[in-house]
């Protein structure tokens, strides 16, 4: 590995600002729309699979019981804030209650508003149903009961004016088109005698579901599309372009003499005079790059997956993409030199994907032609062995957004050595740095062969 000067080169310096922050709100829209897509979808395989021949998604059959009188809901609240125009009965929903008592007596189910059953059943001894959870796709229901105690309720529920719908019966089977208001779903003997079992069956059908599934496969399509377009536009490769002529440490470039050189190059260079306090704080003055370094990943995974149809089908990485990821694990190199995986430079790092003159240095070159069968299994068959080798170095693997390990990662814990040695002498120990230094090169190999940059298998290896 050297550093090359002297002559004129060629080289991209990366996507600028401007086109950054496009790819990232691309990439953001394309998310968004992936996620409507997999939304309407799911409610298109529901509307169309999951549904009785009613149209309603109903319950698996479910116990409710009380040694009381009654066995009623906690109160719900429908529809309020609604438009006028969707107030009526049956707008928006239909609720249906099927099933059998449990006792052999007649079951009443009614459904009326929740102040007139809170009035009804005033002093009298009922459960209320709370904490309602459905165990699976379909329930049963899991539930907790209230007990409220008292005495027998005045009359039987059947005689009662308020209800807005009612059923009795050995077998029972109520549907009610949900209107706008509060209300309460009860649940006695027809006679009003105490010991209420049954086995019931819930149900809902929502009017507007397939409307809903089309305005999400719609909205999630033209989003998709619209961010496919933006990411296209923000990371197409411009070409290389001329630059001035390189000093020392300008352009990194591999040793071509050197057959052991891995073609991903992982520079740091130790700092001379650090601060022996500055390490304190480091990690708050680099919140600003975490936060933007986040929405980079954000868009490198999902460039990843582009990548990764691109390659199976052409056998070529598209150049902008590569670029982009490229100078997201250089930021990130530099950030974490600045920070918690290194603590090596005072210098602060620069916004940018290029690469600058910065004591942190990253590249690796682009490849004309890549395997389109490993790119079937780098990440998560081939890439393994070194993941279980870098869960000791580093605690958990992936050179994340914030560039930082875990204080209990073999690197965390050198780190804090080093530190702790520069607090008290003023001098970070070199040979610490070059273990820091190698474990954070075998991360960064890594991640450029999983994020599919490379075909040649990392070496196990802290060195070039």
């Amino acid at each position: 590995m050297s550093t090359s000067g002297g002559a004129e080169t060629r080289g991209a310096s990366g996507p600028g600002t401007g086109r950054i922050v496009l790819g990232v709100v691309g990439a953001l829209l394309a998310l968004i729309g992936l996620a409507l897509l997999a939304g309407g979808g799911t409610l298109v395989w529901a509307d169309g699979s999951q549904r009785d021949r009613e149209g309603f998604f109903v319950s698996e059959p479910s116990a409710f019981a009380s040694t009381g009188f009654a066995v009623t809901s906690e109160r719900l609240h429908l529809g309020n804030g609604l438009p006028g125009q969707l107030s009526s009965p049956g707008d928006v929903a239909t609720f249906k209650a099927e099933g059998r008592t449990g006792t052999g007596k007649p079951l009443f189910v009614g459904i009326g508003p929740a102040v007139a059953v809170t009035a009804y059943l005033a002093g009298v001894a009922h459960d209320e149903v709370v904490d309602v959870h459905m165990t699976g796709w379909k329930g049963p229901l899991s539930k907790d009961y209230q007990r409220n105690p008292g005495g027998a309720p005045d009359g039987p529920p059947g005689a009662q004016s308020f209800w807005a719908a009612q059923t009795t019966g050995t077998t029972v089977s109520l549907t009610w088109p949900a209107r706008q208001g509060t209300w309460s779903i009860v649940v006695m003997n027809a006679d009003g005698s105490r010991r209420v079992a049954a086995g019931l069956a819930l149900g809902i059908k929502v009017n507007f579901l397939g409307w809903v599934a089309v305005g999400l496969l719609t909205a999630g399509g033209v989003l998709l599309l619209l961010g496919g377009v933006m990411m296209l536009f923000a990371f197409r490769s411009s070409g290389s372009a001329p630059v001035r002529a390189a000093g020392p440490r300008d352009q990194l470039v591999l040793e071509t003499s050197d057959e052991a050189a891995y073609p991903v190059v992982v520079e740091g260079e130790l700092d001379h005079g650090l601060s022996r306090w500055l390490w304190l704080v480091k990690w708050l003055l680099a919140i600003p790059h975490y936060i933007v370094l986040a929405f980079l990943w954000l868009a490198v995974v999902l460039l990843t997956i582009v990548a990764f149809f691109a390659i199976l089908v052409t056998g070529r990485y598209p150049r902008g993409i590569f670029d982009f990821n490229v100078g997201v694990l250089r930021w990130s190199w530099r950030v974490g030199f600045y920070s918690c995986a290194v603590f090596g430079t005072d210098r602060y790092p620069p916004f940018t994907l290029a690469d600058v003159d910065y004591p942190a240095r990253l590249d690796v070159p682009y490849p004309e032609q890549l395997s389109r069968g490993l790119v079937l299994v780098k990440s998560w068959l081939l890439a393994i062995p070194h993941y279980l080798v870098l869960a000791v170095l580093i605690g958990n693997w992936g050179w994340g957004s914030e560039g930082h390990w875990p204080a209990w990662s073999l690197d965390g814990i050198l780190v804090l050595i080093a530190v702790v040695i520069l607090l008290f002498r003023g001098q970070y120990p070199r040979e610490i740095f070059g273990i820091v230094l190698g474990i954070n090169r075998w991360a960064l190999r890594v991640a450029a062969y999983v994020l599919l940059m490379r075909d040649e298998y990392p070496p196990f290896r802290l060195d070039r």
